[in-house]
């Protein structure tokens, strides 16, 4: 399997796991979207927290064409970054998308 297969193996698992944790309130279900084609797979929380409707990124992972993971969006309190580094993905080929492109020298990820 070559690298990009395996990083989207690696995504599309750590997505379902947590598309199985079902939100605290309301009536709230967890959605994976899968474009392999254009490498974009994100994470939604979809449904009603009482009256308020509910439409919601949780996680936004990409591909670039050079190969290296972007963690475009993470709404979670969990360390994404770090879940994927221990699944296989090297620290380097991880980019924090969210982070301004002059501070992510500054981070422990690639850039």
């Amino acid at each position: 399997m070559d690298r990009r297969e395996e990083y989207k193996t690696i995504i599309k698992l750590l997505l379902l796991d947590y598309a199985k944790i079902k939100p605290a309130n309301g009536d709230i279900e967890s959605e994976v979207l899968f474009d392999e084609e254009r490498d974009h797979f994100e994470l939604l929380d979809i449904g009603w927290d009482g009256p308020k409707r509910i439409h919601h990124t949780s996680i936004h992972i990409d591909i670039k064409e050079d190969g290296r993971v972007w963690l475009q969006h993470n709404a979670t309190e969990m360390e994404i970054a770090e879940e994927l580094i221990e699944m296989g993905i090297p620290r380097d080929q991880i980019v924090l998308g969210f982070v301004l492109p002059q501070s992510r020298k500054l981070t422990k990820y690639g850039h």
